[in-house]
């Protein structure tokens, strides 16, 4: 049975005093869940959030890393730098990332594949534009990402990844999918890995749905039989909201 994960994604949001009393206030929310509770964090936080959410059932996870072991990358971060903080997963391949900051099937897959070598969880993004939705193309867009993130991937690593649809058109936007329309495309996305990996790989391996989740949706997301799980943007910014979130059974 796959273990739901509930993961938020702070983005470029939190001083040091409001993360610290963020990560205060949910952990205890956290530790009466049987689920595992993620909170990605900007860089500048992960050594001190790591050491206060230690021995509780809070993990805290980064939201990028390098595909390269070290060198000449100004602003960049390596996997054995999250490893010293004992950071447990890292957000791979996000929407922001890829618009923003030139990201592309190629560097996703080089950077899944360094966070598989160093033993940390990714959690791995796809998800289409509105104009790719609209236009027809968002099983071609998604099956492109799916198959180019996991290149070369074997198959008892690829069942460690989470992978986390987030239709890009509803990032922000306060725009949800319909429950019945995000589980189809999740749906999807394990008949991909099944294709790839096999049934037995591909019903092991959670997949999230992400973009505008609320404490006022995610029970009807959460009743998907294919969605493992959330990755929150805006609302995992709310200490009060994400611990609603967090309980949502």
């Amino acid at each position: 049975m796959r273990r739901p994960l509930i993961a938020g994604n702070w983005k470029m949001n939190m001083s040091v005093r409001e993360a610290e009393d963020f990560i205060d206030a949910i952990k205890k929310a956290a530790d009466t869940t049987s689920d595992e509770v993620l909170v990605c964090v900007p860089s500048i936080h992960l050594g001190l959030l790591s050491s206060k959410v230690f021995g509780s059932n809070l993990e805290i996870g980064a939201q990028t890393m390098h595909e390269e072991e070290k060198g000449a990358f100004t602003g960049e971060i390596s996997a054995d730098m999250l490893k010293d903080y004992g950071i447990s997963h890292c957000i791979i391949g996000h929407s922001e990332r890829r618009k923003f900051f030139n990201e592309t099937d190629v560097t996703v897959n080089l950077k899944l594949k360094k966070a598989l070598e160093k033993d940390i969880s990714p959690v791995v993004c796809v998800g289409e534009t509105l104009e790719e939705k609209e236009g027809g193309i968002a099983e071609s867009v998604i099956k492109r990402q799916i198959l180019g993130a996991f290149k070369d991937i074997p198959g008892k690593e690829a069942e460690i990844v989470a992978v986390a649809y987030e239709p890009v058109w509803a990032i922000g936007t306060g725009r949800t999918a319909e429950p019945e329309d995000a589980q189809k495309t999740i749906g999807y996305i394990r008949e991909l890995l099944d294709d790839k990996y096999g049934k037995e790989i591909s019903e092991k391996t959670r997949i999230l749905y992400g973009g505008s989740v609320k404490s006022s949706n995610i029970k009807n997301i959460m009743k998907q039989k294919d969605i493992d799980g959330v990755l929150v943007g805006g609302a995992s910014l709310d200490k009060d909201h994400f611990k609603k979130i967090i309980k949502y059974k």
